[in-house]
């Protein structure tokens, strides 16, 4: 799939969305004569967001599609040139200008995987120059896309597997770019749809949307439609008028519920009469922007019904303000008691969808039981991930020219692991995740049954555990920039995510004060940090 043909490459970021100091790193490199000097970089984060126990990997798809358009433009180095020093030598800006990603190679966390402190979710490799220059594009488009995947699994997590939830946060949203990615990657966490279009075109994410109060109070009730015959669903019989209908119906649902005929606003009827001839077999009534008891109730009923009569069922009705479960709960009622007054069984099942800056905690009490609400819409609270703005995702050299680089600093939190590095996933023979170990590339990778002796983080001695199931954890995705193999598809990563989730413990997958994942260190990978500590030689 070259760049060029992919219709998602526009979305991809540019090389120059980047930090001034890779280019002066650049500059560095190429001056010391080390720009190709092979080096390998680790990107990862040091704790799980939100106070939980686990994070999704994501942001992948979007790695490779910029790794693979990865190329400096004249106007690109141009620019350069006009920030670094004036005496800079032009061979160097040559160089830029023949850059690409054709010998990167990158293993990965697949998109949708438990992703742990300290496990890789990317190793980049590669002439050192390059790859360094890659450090802040991949940690845009990795760390937010894994903030947000990990929002919305939470937000899953709470709502169960049964209640639908919408994304509809992109007016919120921190810029366009930003909307586009909490859009496809709250998808990748559990939500089942959104309202971006544009996720939509060029993500494959469901998008779902109906009517806002604006399209509501824009009638007055006076308004003529051009044509307001609708022909039955089945397609034979007469034309019926739906407003006419739709007024004879609203007099047996008023006196049905104790209501004057004319407390129902008549603009509000008009508006949905308006919007059931645009969509017959789609119409959803919005009940709140009047009142809901004596205006939005009603009118959604006379339509409702009117349509009924023609062989067609309303899907839905939506609430946006006030005591969302309890009015939920009383509508509920209120389509029953409807269904068995003018015998119509199917409105009995009418969906009841809520909206209204809803939050993990206004979310729990709607999933409780009881709940009559079938589908939940959130924007805000999972696009701008407001309990922690960020992952906090770091890029750090373990490797230069085959020999292991460390970071040592006051801060042993911020101490990096040296040398290139493979990951493995340790299983308990029910198949859940116990710990995750990290071991040096040349290691023997290790096998089920085998016993282990492993460091858990901070560790006096080392512990043993004989792992029932292993799994390797990272995959060869760009080998010498070349694609290894097909991408999965979007829904093909949620698809793992909600697996993946469905493995981890409960302990683990709580969201209030979890226990925590152990991510444990190989006696062979131990004993290099504690020489590079000690300043000995590896």
């Amino acid at each position: 799939m070259a760049a060029e043909q992919d219709p998602e490459a526009r979305a991809a970021a540019r090389p120059l969305l980047t930090d001034l100091y890779q280019a002066t790193m650049a500059l560095g490199y190429w001056r010391a004569g080390r720009a190709r000097d092979a080096a390998e970089f680790e990107l990862f984060f040091r704790r799980c967001p939100f106070g939980g126990a686990f994070a999704l990997a994501a942001g992948l798809r979007d790695c490779v599609r910029f790794l693979r358009a990865f190329r400096l433009r004249d106007a690109d180095v141009q620019f350069l040139a006009s920030v670094l020093p004036p005496d800079t030598d032009p061979a160097f800006f040559e160089h830029l200008r023949a850059l690409d990603c054709s010998e990167v190679t990158v293993r990965a966390l697949p998109e949708g995987s438990l992703a742990f402190p300290g496990v890789p979710l990317l190793q980049v490799s590669g002439p050192l120059l390059v790859v360094q220059l890659l450090e802040t594009p991949l940690l845009c488009l990795v760390s937010y896309a894994s903030l947000v995947a990990t929002n919305a699994a939470r937000l899953r997590l709470i709502a169960g597997p049964e209640k639908r939830l919408l994304e509809m946060g992109l007016r919120r949203a921190q810029g366009p770019d930003g909307g586009l990615t909490a859009s496809t990657y709250s998808y990748l966490g559990g939500f089942d749809s959104s309202s971006n279009v544009l996720a939509g075109q060029l993500r494959g994410v469901p998008v779902a949307g109906t009517l806002a109060h604006s399209f509501v109070t824009s009638f007055s009730g006076s308004e003529v439609p051009p044509d307001p015959m609708l022909a039955p669903a089945a397609g034979e019989g007469p034309k019926v008028d739906l407003a006419a209908k739709a007024q004879v119906w609203l007099e047996h649902v008023c006196a049905h519920l104790g209501l004057g005929v004319q407390e129902p606003h008549p603009g509000e009827r008009a508006a949905f009469v308006a919007y059931a001839l645009a969509f017959p077999r789609a119409f959803q009534g919005l009940l709140d922007s009047y009142s809901v008891w004596r205006s939005g109730l009603p009118n959604f009923l006379a339509v409702a019904l009117a349509l009924g009569e023609l062989g067609y069922r309303a899907v839905g009705v939506r609430l946006d303000s006030g005591d969302l479960l309890q009015q939920a709960q009383e509508i509920r009622k209120a389509f029953r008691a409807a269904a068995a007054q003018f015998q119509v069984p199917w409105l009995e099942s009418v969906l009841i969808v809520v909206s209204n800056n809803i939050d993990e905690e206004a979310l729990a009490r709607l999933a409780q039981e009881g709940s009559e609400v079938n589908v939940i819409g959130i924007g805000t609270s999972v696009v701008t991930c407001p309990q922690q703005p960020s992952l906090g995702g770091v890029y750090k050299l373990v490797a230069v020219g085959g020999q292991p680089r460390m970071k040592l600093t006051e801060d042993p939190e911020k101490q990096t692991l040296p040398g290139s590095k493979a990951a493995f996933r340790l299983l308990g023979s029910d198949g859940s995740p116990l710990m995750d170990m990290l071991q040096l590339a040349e290691e023997p990778a290790p096998k089920a049954g085998q016993e282990l002796r492993v460091w858990p983080p901070g560790a006096q001695e080392p512990r043993t555990v004989r792992p029932a199931q292993v799994e390797p954890l990272l995959r060869l995705c760009l080998q010498q920039g070349q694609l290894c193999e097909p991408l999965p598809s979007l829904a093909e990563s949620r698809a793992l995510a909600q697996r993946s989730l469905s493995r981890l413990s409960p302990e683990h997958r709580r969201l209030r004060s979890p226990a925590q994942y152990q991510v444990v260190l190989s006696e062979r990978l131990q004993a290099l940090v504690n020489s590079l500590c000690a300043g000995q030689s590896p």
